[in-house]
Parts: C-alpha cells; structure tokens; sequence
C-alpha cells in the first residue's frame, strides 16, 4: 500500500466508518449537488486537532487543545461557487449541505458522477501525530530548553517568551469526476521572545522555527538556537541609531527577506486576481516583468517544509511553478477554477483554510533561485546603502503592486562593508519595478526557519518563502533620518 493510498484508509477510518457513510453514499450526495444546477462539486472533509503551549518567565502561561472536524460541500458552476459545510458527518447533513451549496450556483447545465478512483500525490512528509507523538512534560521540557538558553546567553536578558504549537490534520477530498484524495498533515512550530536592557532601553525580538515533521524535529539543539538568536538580534537592537531616509541602494539577506518577495509579487502571481485584470501581472505572460537574473518559483514539492502538499486542497498533486523565468513572467498559480476558466492546467495551489472556506489559488513555498554573486561582492559594491536581514510587518496592493515593509533588523552599509544598526528602516517601493532593479543576485539561497503564515481573503494557511542575497540598485527608504 503506498503513503498516499495509506492516507486514504486513514481519512476513510476517520470520516466515513464513525458515520456509517459509503462510497455510494458520498456519490449520492455529489449527485444532489450536480443534479440541482452545478457543472462540477466537491466534498471537503477535515479533522484537525491542535496544541499550544506557552511559557513566560520559565512557568507555564497556558496549554489549550482543540479538535475540530467537519465537511465542506462546494458547487461550481461557471466562474460562481457555492459552499455549504456541516459539523456533523450524516448522510442527511451532507445532503442537506449539497442542496444549499448548489442553489449559490444555479445553472442549467447539469453533469454526471464519474467512477471514483484514487489520487496517487506525493510523499514529502511522514503521516505522523505531533500532539500525540509526546507527553506533556516533553512538549513543556523543550520550552524550557529554550527559556534557560535564553537567560544564560546573556546577563541583559530581561523576559523570555517561549511557545509550541502541534498540529494533526486529515483531509479527505471527494470530487464528481471521479477523484478521491486524502492526505495525512503534521505540523509543528516553536517560537522564542525575548527583552533585553541596558541603560533603560529596552528592545525586543522574535525566532522560531518549523517543519511538517513530529515534535523530534526539536530534539536536537533547535530550542537553544532560536533562543541564543533571539537574544543577538534583540541585543543588536540596544545598539542601533535611527535609519536613514531617502533613495538609496539596499541588499536584502537571503532567507527570511524573501516575505518581501511574497508579498510584493507573488499575491499578484495567484491566477484569480490575473483571470479578474486586478493584478499588475495581468496579461503579461512572456513580457519582461523583473531583471533577467531573476528566477522566482512556487514549489509546494520540498520535503518536510511548512508550505508544502502532498495534494492541495482539491486533490491535485502540487508542483514546482516557475512564475519568473530569468525575468520574463512565465506563469501563474492556479487552482482548477481559474485554470479551467483561463484554458491554464492546475498547478497544485488550490488550498482553503478550512472545511468552511472557499478554495483559492494560494503560494507554498515561495523563493528566488540562486546567481552568480558572492554575497561579499555585492556588499562590497555598496558605496552607501541599507542591508536589510529580516522584516516584520508590512502591507501590498495587489492592483497597483506597490508595497510598505518594515525591516525589524538592518544595517547601513558604507564604503562596502556592513557598520551600524539601525532601527525603524521602512521600505517602500512597487514589486514589478523593484524586481526590475535587482542587479546582482548571490549564490546563497537559504528558506526560512519555517514560520511563515499567509492571509488573504480572510483565510490563513502556512507557507514558505526563501531567497538569495540580492541588491537593489535603488529603493525609497523611510526612516527618521534625513
């Protein structure tokens, strides 16, 4: 029995056995859907069950757990889709489900059920149980790991925030042509606060980590690295100065600072705002959209990492998109819908945050690929500029591309080399004509630790994002500095 087929008894043992529910059955309600007006249907089963553990000053703050379970019954019909979902698994709920959910869409069009047979996706995680693969005081034992790691990596150490979160997911998804999908999602993340003081100034930082993994991920000295960076980066804020304003060249670090590629480009990469002609992006397939040392991909295919899928959330096996091919727009992320309705194919990016939510074309992992540079040349060709290293906040206009990112670390740099900290450096720019001034792109691409978190539309899923050490010939920095 292969993994995929594996998470297909799972999900079958899970939803369809306690419900007393047969294949025939799940045929039945997709007919309902179909016969009263939709041109293709859905079911979305998900059981989900979460913990999170939180430590603050080495005593347990909290520790929740919660279970949810349900079935999302979704009809299409055109470009209109109707969803109607359901906390209870009956037959009499899900068919009940199926008629509110197709009278959203009704057509005249009508379509039949195809004979089911089983997606075979990928196998880039193991089909493990993070919140029930240890016991409380070994979940607990590695806050604490992190919380005295915290407090001897330096005596200014002033507070210590730790937190885990474990996650258990089942997804079973049963459409009308036939396919039946499921898959088995462990997902575990820890995250370490620290304040730090000297002379009354007080600063703050954040670190974390994750993977789709079992909580053993964290055995090994992950706990005591996220503190120890936690505590640097909060230290190196004591010693920042205000940063500077106006335009000026800036190099991005590689790994993390790749959100700001996320955010900038690739919400604008998601086929639904490019079908709609709401996206910068729009209809500029094969046009020079970025410097031609730039390539940029979604990958939802590496293995263990936060953003990636065996299957997205409509059954299909996720892929690696390339979205930016050495500068020209190559493609976008689609999900059956928008591919169907665009004449595109579906690359594996349709997902939904829950049973209760629509599907959307969403990123996974979303990262620049490698160049040529050392990272020290391109610091070096830097006469005066910024070297933004991590980021916090920040907000993007889909239609327009422009962007506002706050960099929670960077450094000026002058006369090619790395010298101050500086605080409240805001970067401000637009993400098609900023991709335009990359200029040198280095041979360093890292991903993220693993903590990414995506919104749009209301819906939240975790992601991944990653890129080189790049330079940007020019940027608008806001600062406090003139």
């Amino acid at each position: 029995m292969s993994e995929i087929e594996a998470a297909v008894h799972v999900a079958r043992s899970q939803f369809l056995d306690p419900a007393g529910l047969s294949e025939s059955d799940l045929d039945a309600v997709l007919s309902t859907t179909l016969d009263t007006g939709a041109e293709d249907a859905d079911l979305y089963f998900q059981y989900t069950r979460t913990e999170h553990w939180s430590l603050e000053e080495g005593i347990v703050k909290s520790g929740s757990h919660s279970v949810e379970q349900g079935v999302g019954v979704r009809a299409i019909s055109g470009e209109k889709q109707g969803l109607a979902y359901s906390e209870d698994i009956r037959l009499d709920a899900l068919t009940e489900a199926a008629t509110a959910a197709s009278a959203i869409v009704r057509d005249t069009r009508s379509a039949q059920v195809a004979p089911q047979r089983i997606v075979q996706g990928r196998a880039l995680y193991p089909a493990v149980d993070p919140p029930g693969s240890a016991s409380a005081d070994a979940k607990l034992a590695l806050l604490r790991r992190a919380d005295a790691a915290a407090r001897a990596a330096d005596p200014r150490v002033r507070q210590v925030m730790c937190a885990l979160a474990a996650q258990y997911e089942v997804v079973f998804i049963v459409r009308a042509d036939g396919r039946r999908a499921a898959d088995v999602r462990p997902l575990v993340r820890m995250d370490v606060t620290v304040i730090v003081e000297q002379n009354g100034r007080r600063e703050q930082a954040h670190v974390g980590g994750g993977a789709r993994a079992e909580l053993d991920y964290f055995n090994e000295d992950l706990p005591e690295g996220y503190a120890r960076e936690a505590v640097r980066q909060a230290l190196v804020l004591l010693d920042s100065v205000p940063a500077p304003a106006g335009a000026m060249p800036v190099v991005l670090g590689p790994g993390w600072p790749g959100i700001l590629l996320h955010e900038a480009i690739g919400h604008g990469l998601e086929s639904d705002f490019n079908r709609k002609g709401t996206s910068a992006f729009s209809g500029r397939i094969g046009h020079t959209v970025a410097s031609k040392l730039c390539t940029v991909v979604d990958d939802g295919t590496l293995p263990g990492r936060r953003g990636s899928l065996n299957l997205d959330d409509e059954g299909n096996p996720s892929s690696c998109t390339t979205l930016i091919d050495n500068g020209q727009l190559a493609g976008y992320m689609q999900d059956s819908l928008n591919a169907r309705l665009t004449g595109a194919r579906p690359t594996g990016n349709g997902r939904r945050e829950s049973f209760a939510s629509l599907v959307m074309p969403r990123m996974t992992n979303t990262y620049m690929l490698a160049g040529q540079s050392d990272p020290a040349e391109i610091i070096a060709s830097v006469a005066r500029g910024l070297y933004a290293v991590s980021f916090g906040g920040g907000q993007v206009d889909i239609t327009s591309g422009n962007f506002t990112f706050s960099a929670s670390e960077a450094y000026m740099i002058e006369d090619g080399k790395i010298t101050r900290p500086v605080k409240g450096a805001t970067l401000i720019g637009n993400g098609p004509e900023v991709l335009s001034r990359v200029s040198m792109v280095g041979n360093d691409l890292k991903l993220d630790a693993g903590i990414g978190i995506c919104g749009k539309e209301g819906q939240s899923v975790p992601v991944g994002v990653g890129q080189p050490t790049l330079k940007l010939d020019s940027l608008i920095v806001g600062g406090t500095q003139g």
